[in-house]
């Protein structure tokens, strides 16, 4: 893809760190609508978190209506990386920010997505960002991303914590929009949800361009190209091989122990990198400060 069509990924790094910072609290007035003793705050700073952002973005895409209203309606092509921190920024309101803040980050999602509605060119159907059966879609996604990079390059999960982290994260999902009683609240409800949307899936052309651009995004700074190289072939390691299948991507073959670990070990240069931006480091601080508090509490 060339950068004639997308703007390229200079300062990809840069921009989402300072996102990143600006959405963690220094002196929040409570602590949120997950706390710092929740595997919701244990997942979001996982080493895997960059590999489940990108798996839910390949994965999410697949619905031809929410890739028209991104398509359509966002500036993705022109600023993907503003796109990008956008969504990290948001991410990371929910997550850290106090129920105050998180609020006010929803509703700000909630009064985009009125404006945002259409027709999709690919099925011919009509849709709308504010949806519930869409926000679920979308939602559900981001979830089972985090816990599947999380298994394969993250801090193995205890058994019963994909249950908690799938019933912590409902509340996310009531806040852009969707019913409660819509939101799958364990990790198996969670997959019979996924699998009952798979037949209206398919690979729009929108879909394979911004999915192109996520794998292999142009104008990166010339060290962490080489590292998205590894991040990449986690990416796809981490898709369902329905979505592979989809994308027309090569089914990938067994992650043996040592490809994992050098993946893991890319993710870790990538956050050494991550954690060089200014306030990356002190906002990580306050929030491991907070957890280990709530852990002696």
């Amino acid at each position: 893809m060339g950068t004639d069509a997308y703007a390229d990924a200079a300062g990809l790094v840069t921009r989402s760190a300072s996102a990143y910072v600006s959405s963690v609290p220094t002196d929040p007035a409570d602590d949120g609508f997950f706390g710092p003793a929740s595997i919701t705050w244990q997942l979001s700073g996982d080493l895997s978190s960059i590999v489940a952002g990108l798996r839910a973005l390949l994965v999410q895409a697949l619905h031809p209506l929410a890739m028209a209203g991104v398509d359509q309606h966002s500036d993705w092509r022109r600023d993907p990386v503003g796109r990008l921190a956008a969504t990290s920024s948001y991410l990371a309101t929910v997550s850290y920010g106090d129920r105050a803040a998180a609020g006010r980050a929803a509703a700000r999602v909630r009064r985009i997505h009125e404006h945002v509605h259409g027709t999709d060119p690919v099925t011919g159907r009509p849709y709308a960002a504010s949806d519930p059966a869409l926000l679920l879609w979308v939602h559900a996604v981001l979830v089972d991303s985090t816990v599947a990079a999380c298994q394969l390059f993250g801090t193995p999960l205890a058994p019963a914590d994909g249950d908690r982290y799938v019933a912590e994260m409902a509340v996310a999902a009531e806040l852009v929009g969707v019913p409660g009683p819509q939101v799958p609240s364990s990790l198996a409800g969670l997959r019979r949800y996924l699998e009952s949307v798979r037949p209206e899936l398919r690979c729009t052309p929108a879909a394979a361009d911004s999915a192109a651009y996520l794998l292999d995004p142009p104008g990166l700074a010339e060290d962490v190209a080489e590292i998205w190289q590894d991040v990449r072939d986690g990416v796809i390691a981490a898709l369902p091989a329905w979505a592979c299948e989809m994308y027309g991507y090569p089914a990938p073959g067994d992650l043996t122990p040592a490809r994992r670990t050098e993946i893991r070990q890319a993710l870790g240069v990538l956050d050494a990198v991550y954690l060089g931006e200014p306030g990356v480091l002190e906002a990580r601080q306050r929030i491991a400060l907070r957890m280990r508090t709530a852990q002696r509490a």
